[in-house]
């Protein structure tokens, strides 16, 4: 486009008849709005392999390791938090913000983009601004039951709005699910569950509960199991623990912990394996993990993560409600709630088909195409 076009009032700005897209895609900080990022830029490349695709974010977060990796350029502006309350912070908020939407101007005029994508985090309200007041259309994508600041900033200037949960209240919501990895979206668990298994170091036949806290850890998570160790393996089950980067079990003595029918490791490469070989996963409630328990169908127990607003807690009432997934608060959780619950759960293989039947009913494999579709008609360009 050329400079003159990027003058037309919002919602104007188009790509040329037949040429393909270019696309910005803002938002990171977490792999909870990197992760979706990702999955879009994934669906709209399917859709038109020669759309152009820049990635903005800010430096330190996760961004600036996974967006490489999946092979697209990212560009950087200032994280601008939005002070809740009067503070010295407060006070240079309009200067930075004017600083900072300078800065996204420019991204958006040198991309030449037809269309903004906004998953959420701090670097997405300069860039709904600077989009606003360049004419550049904007599609966001909302990852929370509680919508951020920055989201329904950017709401008031489209209709292209999708969320993961029926339950976020923001303008114009379309319910689109979570955009995830095609091999997540994908998964034929009973199909893969058999390689799966072999590849995380998982004997073939006996039942398998699969504990993460995420890439982070939890040290909630990883205390109650170790103490539930022996009631596990007396029950015949075999426990894979991903206890995160850094976060190893130790016995009193500084020694990696070890049991029967026990396996730890810091971190597993292709969580779509765990999906697989589970037959129940003990986790935390995140946005990303509970959408992707329900498009594969697996039963879950969410042990929320007890700060913020109760975000975790809200994210997996819907599949606690239908009777697909347990809730334990994370005060609750230790050692004997795993072997009251978790231990006749993990044996009761008629309960566990019933939980993952019901959270598939409640999952959603398409959100990434979904949102791609709501990219190309905010371009005004055939899908492809």
């Amino acid at each position: 486009m050329t400079p003159q076009q990027n003058q037309t009032p919002a919602g104007q700005r188009r790509a040329p008849q037949g040429q393909p897209l270019s696309v910005v895609l803002a938002g990171g900080g977490s792999a909870g709005h990197v992760s979706p990022l990702l999955a879009i830029a994934a669906a709209i490349r399917d859709r038109q392999p020669a759309a152009a695709i820049l990635a903005v974010g800010s430096r330190g977060g996760l961004e600036e390791t996974l967006v490489p990796a999946a092979g697209h350029e990212l560009a950087f502006i200032e994280r601008i938090p939005l002070p809740r309350r009067p503070s010295a912070d407060f006070a240079k908020l309009p200067g930075r913000m004017r600083q900072a939407v300078a800065t996204a101007k420019g991204i958006l005029n040198d991309a030449e983009a037809d269309v903004l994508v906004g998953v959420g985090g701090y670097v997405c309200t300069p860039m709904y601004l600077a989009a606003k007041s360049l004419g550049v259309p904007i599609v966001i994508h909302e990852a929370n039951t509680r919508a951020g600041l920055a989201n329904k900033v950017g709401a008031r200037f489209t209709s292209h709005v999708g969320t993961a949960f029926a339950a976020t209240k923001i303008r114009h919501a379309h319910l689109v699910g979570m955009p995830m990895r095609a091999d997540i979206a994908g998964l034929d668990r009973a199909g893969a569950r058999a390689g799966a298994r072999q590849r995380l170091g998982l004997d073939p036949e006996l039942p398998a509960l699969i504990v993460t806290g995420g890439s982070l850890g939890a040290l909630r998570l990883n205390t109650a199991v170790a103490g539930a160790l022996d009631a596990l393996a007396e029950a015949g089950i075999q426990t894979l623990h991903i206890t995160g980067k850094g976060k190893p079990v130790l016995n009193d003595d500084g020694t990696e912990l070890t049991a029967p029918l026990y396996r730890q490791v810091e971190y597993v490469e292709t969580m779509a394996d765990v999906y697989a070989a589970a037959d129940l996963l003990l986790c935390r409630s995140g946005a990303g993990t509970v959408s992707e328990v329900a498009a594969v169908g697996l039963p879950a127990v969410f042990v929320p993560l007890p700060i913020g607003n109760g975000e975790q807690a809200r994210n997996a009432d819907e599949l606690v409600r239908a009777e697909a997934a347990l809730l334990v608060p994370d005060a609750d959780l230790d050692a004997a709630w795993i072997e009251r619950e978790v231990v006749p759960l993990v044996l009761d293989a008629p309960r566990l088909e019933l939980m993952g039947a019901a959270a598939a009913r409640h999952g959603i494999r398409d959100a990434a195409e979904r949102m791609a579709d709501m990219v190309f008609a905010a371009g005004g360009t055939p899908s492809a």
